[in-house]
């Protein structure tokens, strides 16, 4: 497939074509035997097994008929039959993913290699000749994956130009990878195949699903893949319906291509492009009503999956109420279930730092980026686009490079700070900061506890949130201490700029990205993949954890301050 696909051969397709039906006949004979010989205990799983076959045979008959007799090689059944050899490897791959869960492997390590294998894969379907126009060498080719994969959006070249419809194929499903985590993709589709897990399986899955209770796991997969592709979908809806047909987008299609490909971009806070200069690109730039769909499916994507399940729950429980009120005159009276600390936190926090950093773009460029818009509205959407883009989503609206200093200074703590955790942001997280402001509070106060809305923070929550903050620091500082002996003309700024948009996998450049030499790269990809999988999950995938201490040691003060 990939040689198929990626490289321009001169082979006649009925070679392919041939190749592709011994692949499907052999998996359907394979398939068959497997479910006659292992049946699942689910009846729905066995179900889906029999009208699967049913399928498969269908398709190998009617494609050998076609091979036959009346062969095409851009018809519909050649690119389905493709199609399904994907999803069948796509099924078979996870299926074996799965029986790794029950080695007991650290879940951490898991989790960092999923990523590191994606990128990889990534990087090598992106050097495919026909994935771009003139061909990337290796380190930009993993540079870009690695972008990709961990969601951030800084690029050493640039996509609407060098990459071809394959290459924007291929970079769009690793971002869509990278945004939900490979692990989830793959256990949700070894789950069908499988018909089930194992109590392996649902204790290694747990926290990725973030779950509370393990007989929920795949509830909670299904909620997370359901709910991204359904925002992704709306998104696109709308997207296409605030674009038209002259100027940038000739056909429908184009306009189709391009609403799908920043929908999955912006819900995953990656940054891509596929059109030149972004969203600032003179057909776009004034386009109010994308900005804000773009805006919408940023703060949907960087709040988090349980936050945007909590919405949901609690607009189906006043949702039912409502319909019995109206429709048989019931007044329902029952308490609701309270709301999570965590889910509290986040919204305020994203709430605050919206409001603070619109105010602040608004202060510091208002003679600046601002100067150019005319109508109050525009300014606001503007300002407002610019807040929220820096915690993790890289989109820009104006010339970036042009930025006041002050502003510079007020991304960059954005960047740093990131999302929601279980989002496909990146950075320290907006609970971390949270965390660690009530905690400086609480100490002046003289209290011996962090309390916040009648709720008591644990002393592990503290810890950890300091924890992630140092770790950030230590990892950022002799980054941008590295390139900045590596890349000695760059102004510092700009460096720093880049390595706090890396690991807030934010992909905001002050146009400097492409300029950079290859050894720079690779300290941004290993910053981009240590801000997308966490400080912490890193340094726990390698640390021996300690299960229990059956001591203690006398207590004696360290002076601080």
């Amino acid at each position: 497939m990939a040689y198929d696909l990626g490289f321009r051969h001169v082979s006649k397709p009925v070679f392919f074509s041939s190749v592709y039906l011994l692949f499907l006949s052999t998996f359907t004979v394979a398939f068959i035997l497997r479910t006659l010989l292992f049946p699942s205990k689910s009846n729905l799983s066995n179900a889906l097994r029999l009208l699967l076959i049913i399928v498969l045979l269908f398709v190998c008959g009617y494609k050998f008929n076609h091979l036959k007799h009346a062969f095409a090689p851009h018809s519909w059944m050649n690119v389905g039959s493709l199609a399904i050899c994907g999803f069948l490897l796509l099924f078979d791959v996870s299926r074996k993913v799965l029986s790794l869960y029950s080695q007991r492997f650290n879940p951490a390590l898991s989790f960092i290699l999923s990523f590191l294998l994606l990128a990889l894969i990534g990087a090598g379907l992106l050097m495919l000749p026909r994935a771009t126009v003139h061909g990337l060498s290796f380190v930009d080719a993993l540079f870009t994956s690695v972008s990709a994969v961990c969601v951030t959006g800084l690029s050493t070249v640039d996509v609407a130009v060098e990459f071809t419809r394959l290459g924007k194929i291929i970079l769009l499903i690793l971002i869509q990878l990278g945004g939900l985590g490979m692990l989830s993709f793959t256990s949700f589709f070894g789950y069908l195949y499988q018909g089930g897990f194992s109590i392996e399986n649902q204790l290694f899955l747990k926290d990725i699903a973030t779950s509370d209770r393990i007989g929920d796991v795949f509830r909670s997969l299904f909620k997370i893949i359901f709910i991204t592709l359904f925002i992704e979908l709306v998104g696109a809806l709308f997207i296409y319906l605030t674009l038209d047909t002259t100027g940038l987008f000739a056909t429908n299609g184009q306009r189709l291509r391009f609403a799908v490909f920043h929908s999955i971009s912006a819900f995953c806070n990656a940054g891509f492009s596929s059109v030149p200069n972004g969203l600032y690109n003179e057909c776009l730039r004034q386009n109010i009503s994308l900005h804000w769909v773009l805006i919408v499916l940023v703060i949907m994507g960087g709040i988090g999956f349980s936050i945007i399940n909590d919405f949901y729950l609690y607009l189906k429980h006043y949702g039912r109420q409502l319909y019995l009120w109206i429709r048989y005159g019931l007044k329902v009276h029952h308490m609701s279930r309270s709301v999570s600390i965590n889910t509290r936190l986040v919204m305020v926090m994203t709430a605050l730092l919206l409001l603070v950093g619109t105010l602040a773009f608004w202060w510091s460029e208002s003679n600046g980026a601002l100067a150019n818009e005319t109508s109050t509205f525009g300014k606001i959407t503007m300002a407002f686009f610019a807040s929220t883009a820096p915690r993790s989503a890289g989109f820009t609206t104006f010339d970036i490079g042009q930025i006041y200093p002050a502003t510079v200074l007020i991304f960059l703590l954005l960047m740093w700070i990131g999302a929601a955790p279980g989002s496909t942001g990146g950075g320290i997280k907006v609970t971390t900061f949270a965390v660690a402001l009530l905690n400086v509070l609480s100490l002046a106060q003289g209290k011996d506890r962090v309390e916040v809305m009648k709720r008591r923070i644990p002393s592990e929550s503290v810890r950890r949130a300091f924890a992630v903050i140092t770790l950030s620091l230590l990892i950022i500082g002799p980054a941008i201490l590295i390139i900045t002996i590596l890349e000695p003309e760059k102004p510092l700024i700009g460096l720093a700029f880049e390595c706090f948009s890396a690991f807030g996998t934010a992909g905001m450049s002050l146009n400097l990205t492409p300029f950079l030499g290859d050894s720079t790269k690779l300290v941004l990809v290993v910053l981009m993949f240590v801000g997308r999988i966490g400080t912490f999950t890193l340094f726990v995938a390698f640390v021996r954890r300690v299960k229990a201490l059956n001591y203690q040691y006398p207590n004696e003060n360290v002076f601080i301050n």
